[in-house]
C-alpha cells in the first residue's frame, strides 16, 4: 500500500473522520462500524431532512435505531459509539469539508418496471453535495450498486464539476459495494470479503485502509472500479439465477406431481471433491432493492461498454430470462390460488384472499419490492377482497397492513403465505380453520412452511409451490 503521508499533497496522515451519506440499511450499520473503530476519530452520518426520512437524524442521535426488524447488535452499537461523542448524523452537508474520507450509501431504484432504466436521481444528488465541500485529498467511495461504468463515468464527472478538483490528482475515487443482508447488517460488514476498486491505485489502496479496520473474518480484495462494479452486479444476478433454477424445477415437479425438495435433497447428497451444486430454495417471487434490479444494470453496463459482445442472436441472456422466471412466481401463486378455489366451485370474484407476509424477506421489515404486491394487484383485479397482515412491516404506501393475524384470515376463503416469517410456521390448522370458518378453507404456501399433511386432515385445499405430490390431494 502507498504510504499513507505521501498520498496526495493535501492529506496530511491516514483517515481520521469520516462522513457516510445515506442513513438506510447499509449506511447506517457501516457508519457506526466506523465509529466504533479505535482507528478512526469521529464518524458524520448524512441524511436529508425529508418528511420521509428526516426523522432519521433525531432517532439516531439519541441512540436509537430508525430500522425495524431483528437486527443484532445494531442498536447496541448505535448507543455505544453516540454515547462515547463518535458519531453524530445531520443535515448539514457543509461538515463534508470536515472529513478524510466519504462514502455514499443510497438507493439506485428503477425510474419504473417498464423502462428497467436506473433511477440515479437521488445518488447524483448526494455526489453533488459531496462535491459542493470536497476538499483536495479527500477519499469518496460509492457504495451503492451501480451501472458498470458509473464511477469512472458519471460520479467522477459530477464531482469534478461541482468541486473544480480533479479526480486522481486532488482527490481520491473509488467504488466498494455493500455485501449485507437485512437481518445480519452487522455481521456482513466485517465478515464478508469487501470488494474496493478505484479509479487509479492510490484511490484503491485508500479504500483499502478505509475499510480493513472494521472487518473481522473477512478480507478486502482490491481490483479497478468497473471489476467492483461488474463484481456487485454479476453476483447477485448469479443468486437470482440460483434461484430462478430451482423454481423452474419446482414448477417441473408441480408438473410431474412430485416433491421439489424430495429432489433438492437428492442433488445436494452429491458431495465430493469438484462438485457444487449450489441448490437454493424455491418461493414465492425474489424482491428487495437488489437482485430485482442488478440483472439489468449488468446488462446495461455492457450496452453501454466500448467493447463488442458476442452472443447468440435474437436470445435473451441466460440472466434475463432468470429474472422472468422469478417475476412469473407471484403469477403462479395467483394460478395456484384459482386452481385451488376452482375445487370448492368458488372463484376469485368475492372471494376474501388473507396475505401472510409484505416483507421480502422472513423476520424483517424490508418491503422493497415485494412479491406480495403483484400477487395482490392480480387477486384485486380479478375481483378478490384482500386483506394483508405483517408483523413487521407498519405501512406501505396504498396498502393497508394488519398486525393482528386473526383479524385478517377471519372468514377468509383463501390464506396465502408469502413470506417466511417465524409466526407463520406456528400455525395451526385446527385454530385456522376455525378463524376463516370456511368448510374447506384454502391455504396456499408460498414458502414452505406448514405440515401439509396437517392441513389437508383439517379439510383445508392446499396448494404448495413445488409440492407437486400434495396439490391435487383428495378433499376430506
Amino acid at each position: 500500500m502507498t504510504d499513507s503521508l505521501t498520498r496526495l499533497p493535501d492529506r496530511n496522515g491516514p483517515i481520521k473522520n469520516i462522513g457516510v451519506v445515506g442513513m438506510g440499511y447499509v449506511g447506517i450499520p457501516a457508519a457506526v462500524l466506523f465509529a466504533d473503530s479505535q482507528s478512526f476519530d469521529f464518524v458524520w452520518g448524512f441524511q436529508r431532512d425529508s418528511p420521509t426520512s428526516g426523522f432519521k437524524i433525531d432517532m439516531l442521535n439519541r441512540g436509537e435505531c430508525p430500522l425495524k426488524g431483528d437486527e443484532p447488535d445494531l442498536e447496541d452499537l448505535i448507543k455505544k459509539v453516540v454515547k462515547a461523542d463518535k458519531f453524530r448524523c445531520t443535515s448539514d452537508f457543509s461538515k463534508i469539508s470536515e472529513v478524510d474520507a466519504v462514502t455514499l450509501a443510497i438507493q439506485t431504484p428503477f425510474l419504473s418496471a417498464e423502462s428497467l432504466e436506473p433511477d440515479f436521481g437521488a445518488l447524483i444528488e448526494g455526489i453533488r453535495q459531496v462535491g459542493k465541500f470536497l476538499t483536495k485529498g479527500t477519499l469518496v467511495v460509492l457504495e451503492s450498486t451501480i451501472t458498470p461504468g458509473t464511477t469512472e463515468g458519471i460520479a467522477k464527472q459530477v464531482l469534478e464539476e461541482e468541486s473544480g478538483l480533479t479526480a486522481g490528482k486532488d482527490f481520491v475515487l473509488a467504488h466498494a459495494p455493500e455485501r449485507v443482508m437485512v437481518g445480519r447488517l452487522i455481521r456482513n460488514i466485517q465478515e464478508h470479503d469487501r470488494i474496493v476498486g478505484g479509479i487509479d491505485q492510490a484511490s484503491t489502496d485508500q479504500a483499502v485502509e478505509l475499510y480493513t479496520p472494521v472487518m473481522t473474518t473477512g478480507k478486502v480484495i482490491p481490483m479497478t472500479a468497473t471489476a467492483a462494479e461488474v463484481t456487485k452486479t454479476a453476483e447477485n444476478t448469479f443468486r437470482d439465477l440460483q434461484i430462478a433454477a430451482i423454481n423452474q424445477l419446482a414448477l417441473y415437479c408441480e408438473a410431474m406431481c412430485i416433491n421439489v425438495y424430495d429432489v433438492r435433497t437428492g442433488v445436494d447428497s452429491l458431495k465430493g471433491e469438484g462438485i457444487t451444486r449450489a441448490m437454493l430454495y424455491p418461493g414465492a417471487g425474489v424482491g428487495g432493492h437488489c437482485l430485482t434490479k442488478d440483472t439489468y444494470h449488468l446488462e446495461r453496463g455492457v450496452k453501454i461498454s466500448s467493447g463488442t459482445l458476442d452472443y447468440p442472436e435474437g436470445l435473451d441472456s441466460i440472466f434475463v430470462l432468470a429474472r422472468k422466471v422469478n417475476d412469473f412466481m407471484p403469477v403462479h401463486m395467483y394460478n395456484l390460488t384459482v386452481d385451488a378455489l376452482s375445487r370448492i366451485d368458488k372463484t376469485p370474484a368475492g372471494s376474501k384472499v388473507a396475505i401472510l407476509g409484505w416483507a421480502f424477506i422472513s423476520n424483517s421489515d424490508d418491503a422493497r419490492n415485494p412479491p406480495s404486491e403483484p400477487y395482490r394487484d392480480q387477486l384485486i383485479d380479478s375481483g378478490c377482497r384482500v386483506d394483508v397482515h405483517d408483523p413487521h412491516v407498519m405501512d406501505y404506501p396504498g396498502v393497508d397492513i394488519s398486525h393482528e393475524l386473526s383479524d385478517v384470515v377471519k372468514g377468509a376463503d383463501v390464506v396465502a403465505i408469502l413470506t417466511g416469517h417465524n409466526e407463520y410456521f406456528k400455525l395451526d390448522a385446527r385454530v385456522l380453520k376455525g378463524l376463516m370458518g370456511q368448510e374447506h378453507p384454502v391455504i396456499v404456501d408460498g414458502r414452505n412452511v406448514i405440515d401439509p399433511d396437517e392441513f389437508i386432515s383439517e379439510g383445508f385445499v392446499y396448494k404448495g409451490i413445488g409440492r407437486g405430490d400434495k396439490n391435487s390431494h383428495s378433499l376430506y
